[in-house]
Parts: C-alpha cells; sequence; structure tokens
C-alpha cells in the first residue's frame, strides 16, 4: 500500500474511511508485485491498482465490503480456464490479495513516512489466526517499531527484527515466522514493505541528451543530479526537473558525494578529461550501474586511457560503453529511452531483446534493486 503512499497519506489528512486491497503473493505470470495496492474510500472513489485491471471490479467490491463490516481478508484470484472474461487472471497468474480497512493503527505513520521519504517498513499479518489477519508494526531503521501484532511481545520483537532485515536490504515481499515466534504454536506470514528513500541517477555532462535523461530518470524513479564543471551548462533553466544540479568536476564530486548499490552513474561528456578521472572513481565504487556516451572509436580510445591510469580489466568489464541498448536511436529523447531501458534491464536481470518469438520469461526473477518507493519483491 506503500506504492500509493502520497495519495493514501491525503485521505488520511483529509478525516477520509478507506479500505485497501494489498498484492500479498503472486505466481505466474502476474502483472503487479507483492506490495502494489488499489484502495476506495467511503465516498467509492479508488486509486492504484492490483492487476492491471482483470481483477481490479471483483477487488474493489471487496474492499467496499471491507468498509461495511470492518473485516480483513484474503483472496486468490487465478485464472479461468471455463471463461477467460471471468473473475480471473486472463494472464494465467494467481495473486493473493489482503483487503483490509485502514481506521487508525500505525497505518497514519507509515504512509507519513513513506511520504516523506523516510525509510521505515510496515509488516502486516497475512496469514496466521483469523483474528490476527491484517494487524501490523511499523518498524524504524534502528530496529525501534510502534504497534502490536497481538498475543505475546515476541511475536512482535520477532516480527520487528525480520522487518529491520528486509528494509535494510530495501526489499518488500513476505517473510515466514516460525512457531516460536507465533501466538498457540503457529506460523504466521508477514508482508513486509520496505519504504526507501529513491535511488539516486546522476548524470555526469549538462548536454542536450542529458536534458532527455533527466526526464527518463524521473519517469523511472530516480533522485537525478546532473554534474558539470561549467556553469554556463549547468543550470535550472536547463534542468528544470533535475532535483539538483552541481558545478563541479565530475571526479570531485563523485567522491564527495554519497553512493550505494541502488545508484546509477551515467557519463554523457565524452571528453577525456572529464571522464578519465570520472571512471577511474566510478568503476571502485558498489553501484548499480555505470555508463558512457560515446563513439564506438571513442570508447576503444577512452578504455586505452583508463588502463593508463591503472584499471583493472574486472573494472572496465562493468562498464556499459557505449552507453544504452541498441534501439536505433538518433535524437536526445530516444537515447534516453535506450539508456533508461538498459538501466532497467540491468537493475531486473533482463536480455535487452525483443520478447516476440522468443523463449524467455516476461518478469524475470533475476536481481531487482527498488526503485522509487517501495523496495523490490523478495
Amino acid at each position: 500500500m506503500l506504492d500509493i503512499a502520497e495519495e493514501l497519506h491525503r485521505w488520511v489528512e483529509q478525516g477520509r474511511e478507506f479500505a485497501v486491497a494489498t498484492v500479498v503473493a503472486v505466481g505466474g505470470s502476474a502483472p503487479r508485485q507483492p506490495g502494489a495496492a488499489l484502495a476506495v474510500d467511503s465516498d467509492g472513489t479508488a486509486i492504484g491498482s492490483v492487476s492491471g485491471g482483470c481483477v481490479e471490479g471483483a477487488v474493489y467490491d471487496l474492499c467496499q465490503q471491507a468498509l461495511e463490516d470492518g473485516k480483513t481478508v484474503v483472496e486468490r484470484f487465478g485464472y479461468s480456464d471455463e471463461d477467460a472474461f471471468a473473475v480471473g487472471l486472463t494472464c494465467g497468474g494467481i495473486i493473493d490479495i489482503l483487503v483490509t480497512p485502514v481506521r487508525g493503527g500505525v497505518y497514519p505513520a507509515a504512509l507519513a513516512a513513506a511520504t516523506t521519504g523516510e525509510a521505515a517498513a510496515l509488516a502486516r499479518i497475512v496469514s496466521g489466526p483469523e483474528d490476527l489477519m491484517g494487524r501490523a508494526v511499523l518498524v524504524r531503521p534502528d530496529g525501534s517499531y510502534e504497534g502490536k501484532l497481538g498475543g505475546h511481545p515476541e511475536l512482535d520483537r520477532t516480527a520487528a527484527g525480520e522487518a529491520r532485515a528486509m528494509l535494510d536490504a530495501g526489499r518488500t515481499g513476505t517473510v515466514e515466522i516460525g512457531e516460536d515466534g507465533s501466538r498457540c504454536g503457529q506460523p504466521l506470514t508477514l508482508l513486509v514493505e520496505s519504504s526507501v528513500p529513491a535511488p539516486r541517477m546522476i548524470v555526469f555532462g549538462a548536454i542536450d541528451f542529458a536534458a532527455a535523461l533527466v526526464r527518463v530518470g524521473k519517469f523511472l524513479g530516480y533522485h537525478v543530479t546532473v554534474c558539470d564543471a561549467r556553469p554556463v551548462f549547468a543550470t535550472p533553466a536547463r534542468f528544470p526537473e533535475a532535483d539538483e544540479i552541481v558545478v563541479e568536476w565530475p571526479h570531485r564530486y563523485l567522491e564527495s558525494t554519497e553512493v550505494d548499490g541502488r545508484t546509477v552513474l551515467c557519463v554523457l561528456t565524452h571528453d577525456a578529461k572529464f571522464d578519465v578521472p570520472l571512471l577511474q572513481a566510478a568503476l571502485k565504487l558498489p553501484v548499480a550501474y555505470v555508463g558512457a556516451m560515446g563513439s564506438r572509436r571513442t570508447h576503444e580510445d577512452r578504455n586505452k586511457r583508463l588502463r593508463e591510469v591503472g584499471v583493472t580489466e574486472l573494472e572496465l568489464a562493468r562498464l556499459r560503453s557505449p552507453i544504452g541498448l541498441d534501439l536505433g536511436a538518433r535524437t536526445p529523447e530516444e537515447t534516453a529511452l535506450s539508456i533508461g531501458a538498459e538501466i532497467v534491464a540491468n537493475r531486473r536481470g533482463g536480455t535487452g531483446l525483443s520478447l516476440t518469438g522468443a523463449h524467455t520469461p516476461i518478469h524475470h526473477d533475476g536481481p531487482r534493486e527498488p526503485t522509487g518507493r517501495i523496495g523490490s519483491v523478495a
């Protein structure tokens, strides 16, 4: 539900009653992942999505029912062999949906944290004793938590510990709590939604291609910084959609700023005096992606220069250059699309090949990194 936190936070501030349906688990080819949510208020207004349209009508009705009777339920939706247009996922997948009325508890605090970009994890019981279904705790990065799941305090501590581990990894998904940590000897399943600050995209080189890439980066949920040593080019007027504009030599800025395993670095300067010291530093950092623009001739010359300053072959293997996927791109917008596509393929474990005629899965189970507010699936 934290994927629609901003809208729900406004509903809380307006005093509106609502119910939320959240994807708990998926099987096969399903359009949305755990954490995806649809909410319905008492006036019938709906926001969000749990299936891309397949079962939205039925889930909408469940939310209205939850508002009326105040009960939390878990429903499973799957493909209907008898009628592909019946309530079910015609894509062949199966999804479990948790539907719960939101009335106080830790939910307002969780929505506020996600809205402001504060790191926090919301852990809810999605399988276990009926009277505990939907109960939640909100966990902070330091391990502190608020809320109670019910039963024994050891259950709350165990859930908080599991949720903190998921939060540290920026992951969203389900986790099982064994009999020792549950009430009445019954195992429980928790859905943990991690809310983490947006990952960073740092674009080096204040050129026209960078302006298009900033727009793509924002669309993909990144906090986008543009860095260039030339103040005449690195201006808010040229990059109105950037979150931050830095006038500094690229390698100096990279050495002084914070990056992590979700950060992507896009080097668009294609000028050796900028590129070489920048990439020399970038390829040693534990970031998610390093790409550099330039022709194949520029790429070969740049690699030679990087080897001369001590960059190893293992480090060079991390460099995506020429940057982007082969889309035949020519315009800045098309080039930015190819770069964004390569970043997504790298993050999700995709091949970058056309799905037509391919035998690869549509939704990969490869490495996933969180983008935007909600973390990846466990």
